[in-house]
């Protein structure tokens, strides 16, 4: 069967697009195959399904072997899992007991492989730099370290390291999980405090072993004096023994019976004395270092219960006088801030009454000036026009005046002749009460305007008691 040029060529291009497609494939394949080292955890995040209940998960984490990160959909990164060492330098931290330690400390913690955990790291830890994670470990651990410390007394955590370790074990790993940490290793260096009182209970420590120490010696001192004088006892006896042996063996002819049994008696007599004497001395030295022992551990327990006594008595004044002080510092500082309320309280206030004053002037301003602008820009005028506005006020005023004038009974005498300008003694008494308000006529001269020419025009007094005199 025969191919045209044609279809071989298309045969042939078919071919190399399905190579060159097949070779893309691969490559795809071999860049996107990630593995993972032993010492990271690689976190794929994107596209990485759902969970149990249906939500979209937030990454996927694996420790060991490798994956396939689809492009375009799925990213990765590299938890590492290099322990990080953080030193704790706790200051100040509050004991059950109300007295203050430092407990200088290095914690070493790093990135958790469990399950949760891991999962934790990827969510909160992922793109953190070295330096914010040992921060972040810091603060939850300085707030457990202060949490253990609170709940031990201080014998229990100076004596006692392991159970000290494994409270601080119990409660800090179970709070760096939370965010996707282990505890690793906890080395607490020292434990001190501005009290003395953990000096105190070593010096006390060390008072009792060197007092036991010699208690001790002077009891083994005893027991080699006692022993000691039994012994020389016993060696008196035996010798005596042997030696009114040889006199009695000397003694046997008949002549010297009765010199022998006297010498012997004499001897007898003489190891009883000397035995006597040695039990009565070793008996007295025996007494004598009893009472020297007894003596050093009386004065050993006299110094122990002295320095245990001024132990108690410090601590409590220390205690006191912190806790004086701190109730000072606290009403000092209640003090400044009830008198920085009241001040900035005050402060407000007047600047309320302030702003009020400058809105209520500003307002003023504005009117006045419209009201000038009204009068053709003549201030004069304008006071003028304010004040024809309120004239019915100033007449109402002048009214009152005299209107609440309460006159219960008034008893006129008048003999009827000519008072002053003719008139009658009680005409010219309410002449004169009208006359002392003053006349709508002298209130606009006063204010600088002049009465219409419709309400009556001014009466020239001049020219009134000329009219008079004509009369």
């Amino acid at each position: 069967m025969l191919f045209s040029s044609g279809a071989v060529v298309g045969i042939v291009l078919t071919v190399v697009a399905v190579v060159v497609l097949a070779l893309l494939i691969l490559v795809i394949v071999a860049t996107r195959y990630k593995k993972c080292p032993s010492d990271k955890v690689m976190v794929i995040y994107g596209a990485v399904g759902k969970t149990k209940e249906g939500t979209a998960r937030s990454s996927r984490c694996i420790h060991g072997g490798a994956a396939f990160v689809w492009p375009f959909v799925q990213a990765y990164s590299f938890l590492d899992l290099t322990p990080i060492s953080i030193n704790v330098d706790l200051k100040n931290a509050l004991s059950r007991q109300n007295i203050r330690i430092d407990v200088p400390s290095r914690f070493t913690v790093g990135i958790s492989t469990e399950a949760g955990v891991m999962q934790n790291a990827a969510e909160r830890l992922l793109g953190l730099k070295l330096m914010d994670i040992q921060d972040l470990a810091k603060d939850i651990i300085l707030g457990q370290l202060r949490l253990v410390i609170a709940l031990m007394d201080i014998e229990e955590i100076n004596s006692d390291r392991d159970k000290f370790q494994e409270a601080i074990f119990r409660n800090v790993e179970g709070e760096l999980k939370k965010i996707g940490l282990r505890l690793i290793n906890v080395n607490v260096t020292d434990i001190n405090d501005e009290s003395g009182y953990i000096d105190a209970l070593g010096k006390e420590a060390t008072a009792k072993a060197i007092n036991d120490a010699k208690k001790s010696v002077a009891e083994k001192n005893r027991d080699g004096s006692i022993g000691e004088a039994n012994a020389l006892k016993d060696e008196r006896i035996q010798v005596a023994i042997a030696n009114s042996t040889a006199v009695e063996g000397e003694n046997e002819s008949q002549g010297r019976v009765a010199q022998s049994n006297a010498k012997r008696r004499e001897i007898e007599a003489e190891a009883e004395r000397a035995a006597s004497v040695a039990e009565m001395i070793a008996e007295a030295n025996a007494k004598k270092e009893a009472y020297k022992a007894e003596q050093e551990a009386e004065s050993a327990r006299a110094l122990r219960e002295k320095a245990t006594q001024e132990a108690d008595v410090l601590v409590k004044v220390e205690v006191d006088k912190r806790r004086m002080e701190l109730e000072a510092e606290a009403e000092a500082e209640m003090a400044r801030r009830k008198a920085r309320g009241e001040a900035d309280a005050l402060l407000a206030m007047k600047q309320a009454e302030a702003q009020g004053q400058l809105e209520i002037l500003s307002k003023q301003a504005e009117g006045f000036e419209k009201i000038v602008k009204a009068a053709g820009g003549v201030a004069d005028d304008a006071v003028k026009m304010l004040l024809s506005d309120k004239i019915e006020e100033l007449v109402k005023l002048q009214v009152e005046a005299i209107k609440n004038i309460k006159i219960d009974k008034v008893t006129v005498w008048d003999s009827m002749g000519g008072g002053k300008e003719g008139g009658s003694t009680t005409s010219n008494f309410i002449s004169s009460m009208v006359k002392a308000v003053p006349p709508l006529q002298d209130v606009f001269n006063m204010s600088g305007m002049e009465l219409p020419a419709i309400m009556g025009k001014p009466i020239d007094p001049d020219a009134a008691k000329a009219g008079k005199a004509k009369k």
